[in-house]
């Protein structure tokens, strides 16, 4: 009886403790990692002192690692997935890094020249001080794009279908396609401002050129490169030529048409950026250019880096639209 009695609490101490390790492991692997080290840098590198003689805000660069780091800890809870956490505190670790250097290189060491390279909690204070003029301009700049690139899209995509069908209309229309399209788009501004009425409507037909053209060989490419037996299959049901361009050649033919929405996307931005620089009146490349022409480094360093957080969100937007109807393909 007593020996019983004795190994009764070691059994149950031997359970507790293969219960408790995963969780614990878990718990070490979520919350103790490199990047929580990266933030207590760069909140003690903000004890050492500045060596600028302007003011130099860092209680802004705080503020916002401090943002960052609960948003990285709150995340951290919610997301299931090792690959996607991974990659998430691998970006919020990239982010402490940059702040890190870019700190040390101007408000503590003054290594870089101040007037071209502010430190950053100069550039996150000048953000918020432009915040609703940043947001009409990014307004004025994705309002351009959606007009130019939807246009594109769906005049593309129903002539690539037509076109593509038909085996002798393709092929000269594929060499076609490739000549036109590789002509920059940004060449027609000119005529564009002789021969339309406003400036924006010169973008976004800019826009839609810049689209429209690999849209249109994507979907050719897709519609002429559908498996043989895919179609012979739909023959067989007695399919309508409308039901088998829509219903059967465009799915089929989604995986090319989005390389060709991609390629569009990407040129998309690079042009309505160097359009805005020329002649426009607002849009993310108008405020650059207009405060760099003015020798205002601080809000063209803003400038960038809102174009790079709007075109990575609007990517990311739209490979979750491209994953979604792909995903029958998964």
């Amino acid at each position: 009886m007593n020996i019983q009695t004795n190994a009764s609490p070691t059994i149950q101490f031997d359970k507790k403790t293969k219960t408790e390790s995963p969780l614990k492991a878990e718990i070490f692997s979520r919350y103790f990692r490199v990047v929580h080290a990266l933030f207590a840098v760069l909140i003690l590198i903000q004890l050492l002192p500045d060596q600028l003689p302007t003011e130099t805000y860092a209680a802004y660069a705080v503020w916002f690692a401090a943002g960052v780091e609960v948003l990285t800890l709150i995340l951290s809870a919610f997301i299931k997935k090792p690959a996607s956490l991974n990659l998430f505190v691998d970006i919020v670790a990239f982010i402490y890094g940059l702040l890190i250097a870019w700190t040390l290189a101007t408000a503590k060491f003054n290594i870089l020249k101040a007037a071209l390279f502010p430190p950053p909690g100069k550039v996150l204070w000048q953000f918020i001080s432009d915040y609703d003029k940043i947001l009409t301009n990014i307004q004025s700049s994705v309002g351009i794009i959606l007009q130019g690139y939807l246009l594109a899209i769906a005049a593309a995509v129903p002539l690539g279908l037509f076109l593509g069908w038909s085996a002798r209309l393709g092929g000269a229309a594929a060499y076609i396609s490739k000549f036109l399209g590789a002509i920059p788009p940004i060449v027609y501004i000119p005529y564009g401002i002789a021969l339309l009425p406003t400036f924006r409507s010169v973008s976004v037909f800019v826009i839609f050129l810049a689209t429209f053209w690999p849209v249109l060989g994507g979907t050719m490419s897709g519609v002429m490169n559908v498996e043989k037996k895919t179609i012979d299959s739909a023959k067989v049901l007695n399919v309508g030529k409308f039901t088998m361009l829509f219903s059967v050649i465009l799915p089929a033919s989604l995986q090319q048409i989005f390389i060709g929405c991609n390629q569009g996307l990407t040129v998309s931005f690079v042009l309505l950026t160097s359009a805005e620089m020329i002649g426009a009146q607002s849009g993310l490349g108008y405020y650059i250019k207009n405060y760099s022409d003015f020798g205002d480094y601080t809000r063209t360093i803003v400038g960038l880096i809102v174009v790079g957080i709007v075109i990575v969100f609007i990517s990311f937007i739209f490979n979750r639209i491209q994953k979604f109807l792909l995903r029958w393909k998964q």
